[in-house]
This record gives structure tokens, sequence and C-alpha cells, in this order.
């Protein structure tokens, strides 16, 4: 996992733990939607740290 992966995800949990503690009736903050945009960065990140070998030569 890359370094930014890993970055998205803590930031990702820490948002939701700042949801879970500090709004507990309301649906929609500013932590869940901040939540839901690490998420989406993290896994962007994995995809974009993937190592996709590509051989040019078709057998």
């Amino acid at each position: 996992m890359s370094k930014s992966a890993t970055g998205f995800l803590i930031l990702a949990l820490l948002s939701g733990v700042t949801h879970l503690a500090l709004f507990e009736e309301t649906e929609v903050t500013l932590p869940l939607v901040g939540c839901g945009v690490f998420a989406v960065l993290f896994v962007l990140a994995l995809i974009a740290g993937r190592k996709i070998k590509f051989d040019p030569v078709l057998r």
C-alpha cells in the first residue's frame, strides 16, 4: 500500500470516528462527507498504486 493510500485510509477512519463521536443523531455532517471523500481517494490511490505489467510481445 502506498503512503498516500495509507494517509487517506487514516483520514477516512478519523473523520468517521469523529462523526460517530460528535454527531449521534444527525445523518449528514461535514465529517461524514469528508469520510466519503477520503474513502474514494483511498480507493483511487490503491488503483493508481498497482503495478500493472504489460507484455508488448504478443505470442
